[in-house]
């Protein structure tokens, strides 16, 4: 006894899914889509189908009437059934194709044994049109369906009332062939739609993992920052009891109390930021750099190529680390873009003291050289912005008129150390 092949039921079962989609539940796909988004290229399109529309209906009715000799009666509803729906065939060809074969399949029991083709050729063409865009918007299955049922349905019908079978091997090859196309473009088409997506999500992991990345820095460097001091802390709280005589005993005990919870502090805030630090990244032993540093910046910037001059506005005062630090990393990024993005340009750094917030600012006035190329960096800006926004400042960054570019970022003092 032979066994049923599994993938012949396969297959048949997906062609009577892929018959049912097309007569019944089919989705118009995204065959809109390929209409150029700019009006200007859409318009001339849209006239041309317009156009088409109208020639292959009038085509239509009038072929029947003078040449099959069908009274005008049916022969313009006929016409307009089988040629008409190509108007919105670009927006639902599904339902195009069902009114066109609709019409089709009228034509043959309104003609049967009265010619060699039931059909206007002005039909047959829009009916070509029409089969490309649903192969274009429909899935796979659904399209092998539509083929199906052209043929079954129309063609078979058609040979039955009279037209030769050759002729209708020849419009199933025709109907097969624009099926095909359509389904290669619209394959095509979602291809490349999907790698605009995939490329557009990866633009948004990478921002992503730039921030991520930005604010693990900043927890490890505020880290540093704290252990500094919390260690102070520690130690001047150890050693008051020694360095004050005749110490009372309630204010030694105040002593132990405030160096237990710095100590306890610093292993809490180790135990923590320790995680975010990679396995060959140490603990600073020093306290994160500040602005009294901005110098060996400036003279970093000029051994690179860099013209720099710097200015201090105000009166310098007291601040907060993370302020402090902010800033010099601020300064810092924008003098590598500059060597890197405009080598042998003149830049001026300014930091303002002013009444309640620090202001950074670092232009260059453009590129005297080749620029380096990029290496997938580009994420200097995504960390200035999260350091101004983690102390509630501002950040402006953007090309300046005529040539170059400028940062400029607004820090509040919040409370000093």
């Amino acid at each position: 006894m032979n066994e049923p092949d599994p993938s012949a039921s396969a297959g048949r079962a997906r062609l009577l899914a892929g018959v049912r989609s097309a007569l019944l539940s089919g989705r118009d796909g995204p065959a809109v889509t390929l209409l150029p988004r700019r009006l200007a290229l859409r318009l001339p399109l849209l006239l041309l189908l317009a156009g088409m529309t109208i020639g292959f209906t009038g085509g239509s009715i009038a072929i029947a009437i003078e040449v099959y000799h069908v009274k005008p009666g049916l022969a313009a509803p006929l016409g307009v059934l089988q040629a008409a729906p190509l108007i919105f065939a670009v927006r639902w060809p599904l339902a195009a194709w069902r009114f066109a074969t609709a019409g089709l399949l009228l034509t043959v029991f309104v003609r049967h044994g009265a010619g060699f083709m039931p059909w206007p050729v002005t039909a047959i063409l829009a009916l070509v049109v029409i089969l490309f865009f649903t192969g274009v918007g429909a899935d796979r299955q659904t399209t092998v369906g539509v083929g199906a049922v052209t043929v079954a349905g129309v063609l078979a019908p058609a040979v039955l009332f009279g037209m030769p079978s050759w002729f209708a091997m020849i419009l199933t090859g025709i109907a097969g062939v624009a099926l095909t196309f359509g389904d290669a473009v619209g394959g095509r088409h979602s291809a490349v739609e999907e790698l605009r997506r995939r490329e557009e999500q990866h633009r948004r992991d990478l921002a992503r993992q730039a921030v991520l990345e930005e604010r693990a820095r900043i927890a490890r460097e505020l880290h540093d920052v704290v252990a500094h001091h919390m260690s102070v802390i520690a130690m001047q709280a150890e050693a008051a009891p020694y360095k004050i005589p005749d110490l009372p005993d309630a204010a030694k005990q105040t002593f132990g109390v405030v160096r237990d919870a710095a100590r306890e502090a610093l292993t809490e805030t180790r135990r923590v930021v320790g995680l975010l630090r990679s396995d060959d990244e140490g603990a600073e032993r020093a306290p994160q750099p500040g602005l009294d540093r901005l110098d060996d910046l400036i003279a970093a910037a000029r051994r690179a190529g860099l013209s720099v001059a710097a200015a201090v506005v105000g009166m310098p005062r007291p601040l907060n680390a993370g302020v402090d630090l902010s800033a010099y990393r601020i300064v810092q990024e924008s003098l590598s873009n500059a060597a890197r993005y405009a080598p042998g340009s003149q830049v001026h750094v300014e930091v303002k003291y002013g009444a309640d917030a620090l202001a950074v600012s670092v232009t260059d006035d453009g590129a005297r050289g080749a620029p380096q190329e990029s290496r997938g960096g580009g994420h200097g800006l995504v960390g200035m912005r999260e350091r101004v926004t983690m102390l509630g400042g501002r950040l402006d960054a953007g090309p300046r008129d005529g040539a170059g570019w400028s940062v400029a970022a607004e820090l509040p003092y919040g409370d000093p150390d």
